[in-house]
């Protein structure tokens, strides 16, 4: 097939170029379309009970986790200029698009009594800029005589007050919300001229941050990439038009993956944006064993169109088997029940077949439409570095073996030994390094009022108009105090702080009457008031459904992480269930706060999952190529042991499990398993042309293979390392780790693999291994190229007096002798 199809290639170049091109214009105009993600979440499947918890809360109650929260800590807040500005501040806030309120300390409200309806009226307590000192002296000791207010919007020990802004959720998470979080900071940023610091947090304000970055660092990255790879291939070949063809591949494969994102309707996602400086790094090196073998072909024989057809012919097989055991790995995200996941997988593995598509197309046609290759455009194919590298490699195989399976053999265990001191940990905003304003914002919210995570309690009584009941009452406000001993829960709110707002505001406003009613003497007059108080702007609307049946108890956790978060939820467990009677109520612990950390649980053993699947589909696939179980046993060693050096570094360096780093894993498996495949389908072709001399075949094996993937390794670790530069840890983490295993990865199959093959030739190298079930390579079947003729050009060219030689001859040439098909 593969003959056949290098023909066709060739032969119909400007129609393959016109529909590539079609292609290429039209998922550049589905780019368009590609939306961001403004929500956190997505990790967890519908059927989750942690999702249908939350998924209740928002349909019985608003959302949560829709506060910006600035902060401000200065005396100077209570003097009259400043005052005023504070309260300036709120009114321009409340009056930005897409804001539903703004509470502060110059934005609240009070209860007025109305007798003649028997209820309460939500009344402003600063309705007008305050005019004098005395005026914001006086707002100051009423709102201080409010203790539904206290540590909630301001903290008195240190003098910290707080605006909340609360966003109109469905705006926000929609591509309507425009620049309304930035809109809301210049105008922020006006008050802090002139006035003082203003803190920021809350999860619309990181997350309009994440995505900001998310964006921006999607554009660096594939620039960083296409810059590295330019300069690398220049290193590497000297030719202009070599980097600028190896550039046109991946610039067209990013336009294709951007374009998939938006045909298919996905959201980008911090996950998802990985995926284009994924296509580069993967792209290019397909490119790179594209045009050696092109070179090396054409120095045995300087036919330039014989040569790219073998390219086709031979790198293609290879190139195909290696791309799809990639690809892969990626696809095994499908299987598991994350919409995040799941999407990150289809598009990453459809991409990389897709740049393998463009590589083996584009890379020939546009080298047939350019002159024969210069010497100086062949230099490259002797470099004495490489020489010496795999002449020490070969020493190492064939002297050293010992010195190879102890040092294995103590790095796994060091790595073991760091693996044991890894911690399953993740944060909702784990991934901004420390130093960061976002970060530094948020620990001083966590400080004065002990987090912005919202974290939700929901009772349900059961029954219909029961919430209200004095006996649950009771209960919730002991739940509260309850709640009041851990030190990472803020100050809660609840049906229970609405009713005794209620009952202190029927008594005047004294603070003593802040207290629960009783059912019996003169608060009962009081319960008409209470009863109408969940009307339209009513206070305790908020907190009931309306059936009166369930209520809620609404909280911020600081950013514990998932550890801490389990302990926590554990024990609140068990001091909900002492409380409240399961066969009486319904008690649930739900919020943002709480599905986002267990979602980053369920991704993590989603992940170590698909990893488990990638090894057995991809060791399937080996077993198609090789034809024998001991050879996969034998190949799959020295790539599972970078992965355990990887996992011990982590646990070394206090690297957590989490979504982002154990993604390190299934991306480096993936693609440091092609090395072995290439070694093993050139060391099979060597035993085939050697007539069974296995030590020969393994040196011989070494010098064509063990160049090329070689050359791959640096590109691939230049490529990686350059995550480093992102403003996200996990992102930092997983370039730094990825890199690190694969240039572990290439010393082990280089050193262990031969070695392996050496010791236990007679036991692995059995009879099935040399007649595979799928032959990815076969040197001796030729192209014959007498009636080939390419569109527009003549009849193939026969020998030239460009470096003709025999095959034999020309094997010891640099990093293109690889007549292996070479690797991906």
């Amino acid at each position: 097939m593969w003959a056949w199809l290098s023909s066709r290639i060739l032969r119909n170049r400007t129609g393959i170029l016109v529909v590539l091109g079609l292609i290429t214009l039209f998922l550049g105009y589905e780019m368009k379309n590609v939306k961001v993600s403004y929500k956190f979440g997505g990790l967890l499947p519908r059927s989750d009970s942690a999702y249908v918890h939350y998924d209740e809360l928002h349909s019985k109650f608003s959302e949560d986790g829709n506060v910006i929260v600035l902060g401000v800590q200065d005396p100077r807040l209570y003097e009259l200029e400043h005052f005023k500005a504070w309260w300036q501040l709120g009114h321009d806030l409340k009056a930005q698009e897409g804001v539903d309120s703004v509470f502060s300390e110059a934005h609240l409200y009070e209860l007025v009594r109305d007798d003649s309806l028997k209820r309460f009226q939500l009344s402003s307590v600063v309705p007008h800029i305050p005019a004098s000192q005395e005026e914001v002296d006086a707002i100051k000791a009423k709102v201080r005589d409010l203790p539904f207010y206290k540590d909630l919007l301001y903290n008195d020990s240190s003098g910290t007050s707080l605006m909340m802004v609360f966003v109109n959720p469905e705006r926000f998470n929609s591509e309507r919300r425009g620049d309304m979080v930035d809109l809301i900071a210049e105008r922020v940023d006006s008050f802090a001229e002139d006035h003082f610091e203003v803190r920021r947090s809350g999860l619309p304000f990181i997350r309009t941050v994440v995505t900001e970055r998310t964006k921006t660092e999607l554009r660096m990255f594939v620039g960083l990439m296409m810059l590295t790879v330019a300069v690398l291939l220049l290193l590497f070949f000297k030719a202009w038009r070599v980097m600028l063809i190896c550039l046109l591949v991946v610039v067209v494969g990013v336009i294709w993956a951007v374009g998939s994102i938006g045909l298919m309707g996905y959201r980008l996602t911090s996950v998802m944006a990985i995926i284009p400086p994924l296509v580069v790094v993967i792209g290019i090196p397909n490119c790179i064993f594209l045009i050696n073998k092109y070179h090396y072909e054409f120095v045995k024989h300087g036919n330039r169109i014989k040569a790219l057809s073998r390219v086709i012919y031979l790198v293609g097989k290879a190139s195909f088997i290696t791309n799809a055991t990639t690809a892969t790995g990626f696809a095994t995200f499908v299987l598991t029940y994350s919409d995040v996941l799941k999407q990150f997988g289809v598009i990453a593995s459809l991409n990389i077949m897709a740049v393998f598509v463009l590589s083996i197309l584009l890379v020939p046609i546009l080298f047939s439409y350019q002159g024969a290759p210069k010497d100086r455009h062949l230099a490259h194919l002797e470099r004495k570095w490489v020489d010496r590298s795999t002449a020490k490699l070969i020493h190492i195989v064939q002297h050293r073996r010992p010195l190879v399976y102890a040092v294995t053999a103590l790095l796994v265990v060091v790595g073991l030994l760091g693996v044991a001191r890894l911690k399953n940990e993740s944060r909702v905003v784990d991934d901004l390094p420390m130093h960061d304003p976002v970060m530094q914002d948020l620990r001083f919210f966590e400080k004065e009022f002990k987090g912005v995570m919202p974290l939700e309690v929901m009772v349900d009584t059961r029954k219909k108009g029961q919430a209200l009941k004095e006996s649950n009452l009771k209960l919730i406000s002991r739940l509260q105090d309850t709640l009041a001993l851990y030190p990472e829960i803020s100050r809660s709110l609840s049906i229970a702080d609405a009713v005794k707002f209620t009952k202190q505001s029927f008594y005047g406003g004294s603070p003593e009457r802040y207290q629960l009613i009783r059912s019996s003497g003169p608060d009962q007059f009081i319960m008409p008031y209470v009863n109408n108080a969940n009307g339209e702007g009513g206070l305790v609307r908020g907190f009931l459904d309306e059936d009166r049946r369930v209520t809620r108890i609404t909280m911020q956790v600081a950013d514990v992480g998932t550890a801490r978060m389990d302990v926590l939820l554990s024990d609140l467990s068990a001091r909900v269930d002492s409380l409240f009677d399961p066969e009486k109520f319904r008690v649930v612990l739900t919020g943002t706060s709480v599905v986002f950390l267990k979602g980053s649980k369920y991704m993590v053993k989603n992940l170590a999952i698909s990893l488990i699947l990638a090894v057995i589909l991809i060791s399937g696939m080996m077993a198609l190529l090789f034809n024998s179980f001991r050879m996969v046993l034998i190949s799959l060693i020295p790539n599972l042991v970078p992965l355990i050096m990887t996992a011990g570094l982590m646990g070394y360096l206090g690297v957590p499990i989490k979504p982002s780093t154990i993604l390190v894993f299934s991306i480096a498996f993936g693609i440091s398993v092609d090395d072995a495949i290439h070694y093993l389908a050139k060391y099979r072709q060597e035993l085939k042309m050697s007539g069974h001399n296995i030590r020969a075949s393994v040196i011989q094996a070494i010098h064509e293979a063990g160049v090329s993937m070689m050359y791959t390794s640096i590109v691939l670790f230049c490529g990686f390392s350059l995550f480093v530069f992102s403003d996200f840890g996990g992102t930092q983490a997983l370039g730094l780790l990825v890199s690190f295993t694969l240039l572990v990865a290439m010393f082990t199959n280089l050193l262990i693999l031969p070695s392996l093959l050496l010791s236990f030739e007679k036991m692995i190298t059995t009879r099935a291994f040399e007649e595979p079930m799928l032959d990815i390579m076969d040197e001796d079947e030729d192209i014959e190229l007498d009636d080939l003729r390419i569109e527009g050009g003549p009849p193939a060219e026969r020998g030239t007096s460009q470096g003709k030689g025999s095959e034999e001859g020309s094997r010891s040439i640099g990093p293109s002798s690889e007549t292996s098909a070479d690797r991906k």
